[in-house]
């Protein structure tokens, strides 16, 4: 290890021999020193300091190939499936709590941290819930203790209702969370776009499977209960009981489920468009597989199978060698290369593209496929040169001339294609936060070549923009307002929000109030939005299961899902504002005209409720409070319980 020094003086001299030095030096300017004894022995220790100075640095510098031991991680002596350096910021409350194993039932809506006595009224052993059939329902147990636990595993009974009406306890899935690293505490808002990484905290979100674990003393851990309800499930009253035991305690748990008799679709049927941006080279990189081989392949189907599952609805395809600025920590590739022949004219391989959209289709992910993007960051297009079998990037401005010929030529064979493999009704031209001009130029120019060209765009609401567009994506901070959204509806256009790295709230990061991610999907439903879009779905950072920093951006700002197909604590509350924004959307039809004059009634409450979700026009003006989310949701899904019941009576 390299040692660093001051810069040191050959000797030290007190004020009289400095003063007697100097009278002497002033002396000899004109005619040679006396060499005294005293100079002699000043010279000696110089030579002498000199010497062991460089001899030292010698002994110091790194030999070949030796690297500095300060820039490495500290070794370990096993895998870490997740990092434990927080400390308590209260001791006290752990000498507070009775010794044993403590385990209640939490919220889904709030964050519990490792090292902190979860804050609960009480310690709660009995879990309500409601839900239509084909409905998730989720809940989150805590499991603490002042002294170390052994071998904690969970086993849950079927739940069992009237008359013999069964749901099989496979049906009830538990998930270990595991704690990330953050950038920023629970809750933060006072932060932007660009991030420092001064500051380290450590956040639950990550969700595994597990059969048992140890939880050590004056810790906590949360695990995940869901249960999935069968379509074909009895209505009614179900009970169960979950058994938690360590090596020399347990405890039980009773779950109390009321399944009613309305039926959510399956996900793939629902009508939110969810478009999470997809980068399936990120897979391959955490895998070490090769890209587009048969091992990347089977891992891209559990992985989008997750994404089908919650609704997922676009399909992410790239004809632009890494569109996004370079800025992803894997980079985004081309599925359809670009190839300018010896002779001069161009040719396109669909053979990336193809095997991924017919994959997503078959994981279910099948209404859209969005192609990106006739206008990548810097315009920067890469093609590969034949002649010299060099790739070849060129800036094409929108505006050019040479952008338009590429373009017209390149639309027109992309069509023929896409109308052959019957995909074409489906696809749409991607366009993301890009300056208005450029945005407009490009667009005339996709419909100039064809007026059935679908666009998407992303970005501000820009008026001038919406009849141009097929699909827009306003974020949130400057969104149309509510007689432009019924003027894109009644054009057939639909239209989507969106949150990026900003603004702090409402969000998806991994410190974010959990309730944040719900709420997503009620301010959709509220603002008449027909989906959601985020920038990403799995863009991971370097060792995304343990640490969802990124050197730019807020810790989880661009992924939802964790590698090995594996959820989070997010991802689970933005698909329960997606059942949501499904369950009002049927509620709304089987209320439209129905002659139940307390169910209009309840409708009417509800909507009323919901027009509380839209807040000011301006964003700036508006409020987010996490505790006034919670209790607004709260209530939105009471109304939705009575209102469901009130119907089918």
């Amino acid at each position: 290890m390299n040692k660093v020094y001051p810069t040191p003086a050959p000797f030290e001299e007190d004020a009289a021999l400095e003063f007697e030095d100097r009278d002497r030096r002033k002396s000899c300017y004109l005619k040679p020193c006396p060499i005294t004894d005293e100079t002699i022995m000043k010279m000696t220790m110089l030579i002498l300091w000199l010497f062991g100075a460089s001899s030292g640095s010698a002994a110091d510098a790194l030999k070949r190939g030796e690297v500095d031991l300060e820039k490495l991680p500290t070794l370990q002596p096993h895998y870490q499936a997740e990092y434990a350096f927080d400390t308590s910021t209260d001791p006290a409350s752990w000498t507070k709590q009775k010794m044993g194993l403590h385990v209640a039932f939490g919220s889904t809506d709030e964050l519990y941290l490792r090292c902190e006595v979860p804050a609960l009224k009480q310690e709660t052993e009995v879990w309500s819930a409601s839900g239509w059939r084909g409905e998730r329902l989720n809940a989150q147990l805590l499991v603490w203790s002042s002294n170390s636990q052994e071998q904690l595993r969970f086993q849950a009974s079927d739940l069992k209702g009237d008359k013999d009406a069964l749901i099989d306890k496979e049906r009830i899935r538990l998930r270990l969370v595991r704690y990330v690293l953050s950038n920023f505490p629970y809750q933060a808002t006072a932060f932007g776009c660009e991030v420092t990484n001064h500051a380290a905290y450590l956040m639950p979100d990550r969700l595994e499977s597990f059969e048992r674990f140890a939880l050590p003393g004056r810790t906590l851990r949360p695990v995940w209960l869901s249960i999935d309800l069968p379509a074909t499930a009895e209505a009614g009253d179900y009970r169960g009981a979950l058994q938690v035991k360590a090596l020399e305690e347990s405890a039980t748990l009773q779950l109390r489920i009321h399944v009613q008799k309305r039926t959510l679709p399956n996900p793939r049927d629902w009508k939110f468009r969810l478009d999470l941006w997809q980068n399936p080279w990120a897979v391959a990189s955490y895998f070490h597989v090769q890209p587009w081989s048969e091992e990347h392949k089977a891992l891209l189907r559990t992985h989008l199978k997750l994404y089908a599952e919650s609704g997922g609805k676009y399909i992410t395809t790239y004809a632009v060698h890494s569109p996004w600025s370079d800025n992803s920590f894997v980079l985004e590739g081309t599925m359809i290369d670009w190839v300018k022949t010896s002779a001069g004219s161009w040719k396109f391989d669909y053979s990336i593209f193809d095997q991924y959209v017919k994959l997503a289709t078959e994981a279910g992910v099948d209404r859209a496929i969005t192609i990106y993007t006739p206008i990548p960051w810097a315009n920067r297009f890469r093609y590969l040169d034949e002649r010299s079998g060099n790739y070849i990037s060129e800036e094409w401005s929108p505006k050019s001339e040479q952008f338009k010929a590429f373009w017209n030529l390149f639309l027109d064979d992309l069509r023929d294609h896409l109308l052959k493999k019957g995909w074409f009704e489906k696809t749409y031209l991607g366009i993301n936060e890009n300056p208005l001009e450029l945005t407009v130029a490009a667009a005339k120019v996709i419909k100039q070549n064809s007026k059935d060209w679908k666009i998407t765009y992303a970005g501000d609401w820009h008026p001038e923009l919406s009849s141009l567009l097929d699909d827009y994506s306003a974020i949130i901070t400057r969104e149309p307002d509510m007689k432009e959204m019924q003027e894109r509806a009644a054009g057939g256009f639909t239209t989507s929000y969106y949150v990026c790295c900003n603004p702090p709230q409402p969000n998806n990061f991994v410190f974010s109030a959990p309730v944040e991610g719900r709420y997503i999907g009620w301010y959709a439903a509220a603002r008449g939005y027909n989906g959601f879009l985020r920038w990403a779905y799995d863009a991971w950072p370097a060792d995304s299961i343990r640490d969802a920093r990124h050197t730019l951006w807020p810790a989880g700002d661009c992924f939802l899902v964790y590698p090995g197909g594996n959820s989070s604590v997010r991802f689970e509350k933005l698909r329960e504002g997606i059942a949501d924004y499904e369950k009002i959307a049927i509620l709304r039809e089987a209320t439209h005209g129905a002659s139940n004059e307390r169910a209009r009634k309840l409708m009417n409450e509800l909507e009323s409720h919901l027009s509380q979700f839209i807040g000011d026009q301006d964003y700036a003006k508006r409020k987010y409070d996490v505790p006034k989310m919670t209790e607004a949701l709260e209530k939105g899904k009471k109304l939705i319980e009575a209102l469901s019941d009130k119907l089918d009576q």
